[in-house]
């Protein structure tokens, strides 16, 4: 071994052994973990056996190395690797979701570091064999690293050394706020949301994004990425909708496949082999088999939610962005390595057994469709909480979600997931359920089945962490992280998607661009006290709507209406809540209210009389119609600053910013004003720029702006493209991929590709 010496190095307690013309090795001193040499090259002996087993030989297959794992691991073993964990932060705090303890104290009371495992990790990697885990907030890159090397050993130093495979939800979303500067770096790169990336159409944009997301989340010990969210937004009213790529299936599908394509490829001297490697992060698809049918825009956070409609019998067009996209690779990839069904119930879908139950729970979904029609052989994670028991009010955010199993016990329903083709549970941190539901399968079909099925699952889950190279070195340098995550050149090119994405809907006489230092009036933005879409309470504000002091560096900012060249208003989709209201039960009602995407107070006379699905149990509601109902959006100010703005510049140009999470209706105040720029969450400092003709609009509609809630109402939630648009004071119609720049109305290769005919 006195060789081996010579290819050591060493950072901390992490050691490093180079193989001349294979992977360099990482593993801890504090793991147990040795190297062995065969054949002129290097191998960790994870199990601690003295010999290399072939699981650990990274000569062979992912595929080869992950039966060969499987084939060795214990029932509670393969059962921990099915968990997905709930929400981990980095620190955690010692209140709300994400707290946890360290050594039985806060992290404020236990002088530990923000790197430290909480006791809560230590149990589920140790007790449950947990090693899927997913990550909320970071307190810094050299945080997240070093959390990483410390998650990292103290599962090589366990059992069979599966290392840990840490994962993240979306994370690149932009401050709008803060200052971008060409040549500053920054704590990670800000990019326009999934729809504002849709207003590109331009699928380059949207691979660029992914390729770099992926080098800074390999940077943060991040491989897994819990996105893309490619469902076909097809109701205008879901509050999920800016986390999709709009409501067309063609661009949806080619957003998908550049997105994925980008995250998961590797290239160079960073490819291991078949396209996976050190730059490749795990991209898990969601919502199989699409999420955007909620009825009446609806969603299944809620029991409120949970059904899934299709009025206008186009459920297949839903699976487009998956089978033509995200399991179609152009690259060595070929398919989205996960994918996630949602929590809906896909009302009346199921063509064998006629069950309504949610999606992961229906084996003609799972199995018969995506394993069987579709070929897919990736791994199913079910969707956080599925398991477990539904809280007692219908509009609580936390706890279960067990749509149209309610009946069933916890291993029930994990026993049934697993008929039905899942592999994963998400958001599960206790392996007891699972082993119970291996004892009802061994009763029901033996042993010998059973510990098939599980291996199946088993080499799924071991495939995708054994093509990323974790096996091998799953450990990360701090100062390298520090300076890779949100490197300048990525902050560059994500500024720069932010300005492509912004739609410019109306020019009025040429009024923009805006002369720089011109006088700006810039109304301050109230905003009432309310609730998120958690459900935790939102307090009121009266503040400016922009950071001021970027806005000052563009024009000279009064507060005197008569002293300004114009006016420049920002505001939101309007926001009247999720489509449930406690104070109409106390009103005799049965709980459901419209979704609003007008700004004035809206009755919903248009509504259907019967809802198209419900719930008959005992206490639950079978006809969820709200016809005739009134709700008012908490942010109808906003209309009234835009039309109080018109009022007071007495025929000065008004010009609207309009932050867009929703088809809106502009009806209400479009005809006053001058201009009208749409973005998807930007940085104010994008929008400034673009206002001021230093690079010129080019993004177009991902969606349709309907004229009104009649047509709103009058859509079908699973059909795209069908409401009556919004046409303007210039002529102009608000549909699917419509925006101007300064020449007019853009016509250009990504309209003739994507523009429907009407």
């Amino acid at each position: 071994m006195e060789d081996i010496k010579t290819t050591i190095t060493t950072e901390g307690q992490i050691k490093y052994v180079s193989n001349n013309g294979g992977p360099v090795l990482g593993y801890s001193e504090t793991s147990g973990v040795t190297i062995i040499e065969k054949d002129g090259f290097y191998f960790k002996d994870l199990n601690k056996d003295g010999k290399i087993d072939k699981y650990e030989d990274w000569r062979f297959s992912p595929e080869e190395r992950a039966k060969d794992l499987a084939s060795k691991m214990t029932i509670e073993q393969i059962a921990g690797l099915m968990l997905y964990s709930r929400h981990q932060a980095v620190p955690a705090g010692s209140k709300g979701w994400f707290a946890g303890k360290y050594n039985g104290k806060s992290y404020e009371e236990s002088g530990a570091n923000p790197w430290d495992l909480t006791d809560e990790q230590i149990d589920f990697l140790s007790n449950d064999h947990l090693r899927h885990i997913l990550i909320t907030t970071v307190e810094s890159p050299e945080t997240a690293a070093l959390w990483n090397n410390n998650i990292q050993a103290f599962a090589e130093g366990m059992g069979l050394g599966i290392p840990a495979n840490n994962s993240s939800d979306p994370r690149h979303g932009s401050d709008s706020s803060t200052e971008f500067n060409a040549g500053a770096g920054g704590t990670i790169s800000m990019w326009p949301e999934p729809l504002g990336l849709a207003a590109t159409f331009d699928p380059n944009i949207t691979a660029k994004f992914a390729e770099i997301a992926s080098k800074e989340y390999r940077a943060l010990g991040i491989t897994t990425a819990l996105s893309p969210q490619i469902d076909i937004a097809t109701d205008p009213r879901w509050f999920r909708f800016n986390g999709s790529f709009g409501e067309d299936s063609q661009l949806s599908a080619d957003m998908a496949k550049a997105y994925v394509e980008g995250f998961q490829n590797s290239a160079d001297e960073k490819e291991i082999a078949g396209g996976w490697g050190y730059d490749s992060v795990n991209a898990m698809v969601k919502h199989w088999p699409g999420g955007g049918s909620g009825e009446a825009g609806r969603d299944a956070h809620y029991g409120y939610g949970k059904f899934a409609v299709y009025p206008g019998g186009n459920f297949e067009e839903h699976l487009l962005p998956f089978t033509k996209g995200a399991f179609n690779l152009s690259g060595k990839t070929e398919m989205a390595s996960a994918v996630m069904p949602y929590y809906t119930i896909s009302v009346d879908q199921d063509q064998v057994n006629g069950e309504n139950v949610g999606n992961s729970y229906n084996t003609y979904i799972i199995h018969d469709l995506l394993r069987n029609k579709y070929g897919y052989d990736g791994v199913v994670c079910t969707d956080w909480g599925i398991t477990a028991e539904e809280p007692e009010n219908i509009d609580t955010f936390v706890g279960g979600k067990p749509w149209g199993v309610e009946n069933l016990t916890v291993p029930e329903r994990h026993y049934k997931l697993i008929l039905a083709g899942v592999d994963q549970f998400g958001g599960n941190n206790e392996a007891g359920p699972i082993l119970e539901a291996y004892q009802m399968g061994v009763a029901e079909h033996g042993e010998a089945f059973m510990r098939k099925r599980f291996e199946v699952s088993a080499v799924r889950l071991l495939k995708n962490i054994f093509r990323l190279g974790l096996f091998e070195n799953p450990y990360l340098n701090a100062a390298k992280s520090v300076q890779e995550v949100g490197k300048p050149e990525y902050m560059q090119a994500g500024y720069e998607a932010q300005m492509k994405s912004i739609v410019m809907l109306k020019n009025k006489n040429d009024v923009l661009p805006l002369r720089k230092e011109s006088v700006v009036y810039i109304p301050k933005r109230y905003t009432p006290a309310g609730k998120d879409w958690f459900g935790f309470p939102t307090p009121e504000k009266f503040e400016y709507p922009v950071n001021i002091d970027i806005a000052k560096k563009y024009f000279q900012i009064t507060e005197n209406p008569e002293d300004a060249d114009f006016g420049l208003v920002f505001i939101s989709t309007p926001n009247s809540g999720t489509g449930y209201s406690h104070d109409d039960i106390k009103d005799g009602g049965n709980g459901y209210v419209p979704i609003s995407l007008q700004y004035k107070t809206y009755t919903a006379i248009d509504a259907r009389d019967e809802s198209l699905a419900g719930d008959a149990r005992p206490g639950d509601v079978l006809n969820r119609t709200y016809k005739g109902k009134t709700v008012t959006p908490n942010n109808t100010t906003d209309l009234d600053s835009v039309l109080d703005t018109v009022d007071i510049l007495k025929g000065k140009p008004v010009i609207v910013s309009l932050l867009l999470s929703n088809p809106t209706v502009v009806e209400e105040f479009e005809e006053c004003v001058d201009a009208i720029i749409a973005n998807f969450s930007v940085q104010d400092q994008a929008v400034f720029d673009i206002l001021t003709g230093k690079v010129e609009p080019a993004g177009l509609l991902p969606m349709q702006m309907p004229a009104s809630m009649k047509t709103v109402e009058e859509q079908f939630e699973d059909v795209a493209h069908d409401m009556a648009c919004h046409r303007d004071s210039e002529g102009s119609v608000y549909d699917f991929a419509f925006g101007l720049n300064w020449a007019g109305i853009i016509q250009d290769e990504r309209t003739e590709k994507y523009k429907k005919e009407k």
